[in-house]
Parts: structure tokens; sequence; C-alpha cells
């Protein structure tokens, strides 16, 4: 059985974008291939929550490989857009200031519920749950349509390039 939600997706109008690509690319490092967020669509820093979301095209790197004519977007995919997610909303909220940006730390009870394909709009949730000047641990939620797809929580911690 899932977990309660996170946020109530019903309440957003995900055509209205707060945050569009070029938006994401100030923040967060990820390029080409790497860049796993279309947009971000709600962002609460009273609640450290933000709502985001991948646009899965026919042209991702993956579709020729994973599962050739039948194309699953791969678990570990999934998790690094929920990944960007929380790093876009530490760096763009101030939280853990130190280093250049938000390193993929570890998951926790990561479940996959459903397959994400091309065409579909994976909706992602991120809350914060514990805060520490070194680190932060958030719950994650993924979603195709009202459907859960993936839950877990995200580790991140800060990083310096140097």
């Amino acid at each position: 059985m899932p977990p309660a939600a996170l946020f109530d997706l019903r309440q957003l109008d995900l055509r209205k974008v707060l945050v569009d690509l070029e938006g994401i690319r100030k923040v967060n490092p990820q390029r080409y291939e790497m860049e796993q967020l279309t947009a971000i669509v709600h962002v609460d820093p009273q609640e450290h929550l933000i709502v985001g979301y991948k646009d899965v095209s026919d042209t991702e790197f993956w579709c020729r490989g994973h599962m050739p004519g039948f194309p699953l977007m791969p678990g570990v995919l999934i998790c690094e857009a929920a990944a960007q997610l929380c790093a876009y909303y530490c760096r763009s909220n101030g939280l853990l200031a130190q280093g250049d940006f938000i390193a993929f730390g570890g998951m926790e009870n990561v479940r996959f519920r459903g397959p994400v394909r091309p065409g579909d709009r994976l909706v992602l949730v991120a809350k914060a749950i514990k805060i520490h000047r070194r680190q932060i641990l958030s719950a994650v939620q993924g979603y195709v349509g009202q459907t859960m797809v993936f839950q877990g929580e995200i580790l991140g911690v800060p990083f310096s390039r140097d």
C-alpha cells in the first residue's frame, strides 16, 4: 500500500510554471542527458515542499536500450530526477549553503510502484524532513497522472569541486 501523499496534486495547475529549464540550470549543474527536470511548479518554503516534473520523451538516451520495444524509464533516473528536485530546493532556499552544489548522499526506503514511459509526465514531490547544516533528508514521491509510481527518501550533502 502506498504511503500518504506528501501533497495533493489536484491543487496544482501544471501549466503554471514557476521555474523553467533555464531557471533550473541557474541552480543545478547537470547538463545534456543528465538534466532530469523540465519545470518547477510549486514551492512552499514554510512546509519545505517543492513540486516539479520531467516530461519524458521518446528521444531520451535510454529509450533505445532499456527494454527495446517497451521502453521504461530506469529507476536510477527516476531517483536522479527526484534528487535534482531536492537539490534545486536546497540551493534556491539557502539550505546547506556550503559547497558548490548539493550531492546525492544516499537513498532509503525506495519503492517503484508503476512504470514511467516515453510520453509520460513524471510529477515529483519532495519534502525536507530533516535539515542539518551538513545534510538534508527529503521524502520524495513520483506520479504519473494521479498514480504514485515511486517513493523514497533522499539524502543530500553539500559538495565542493575543490
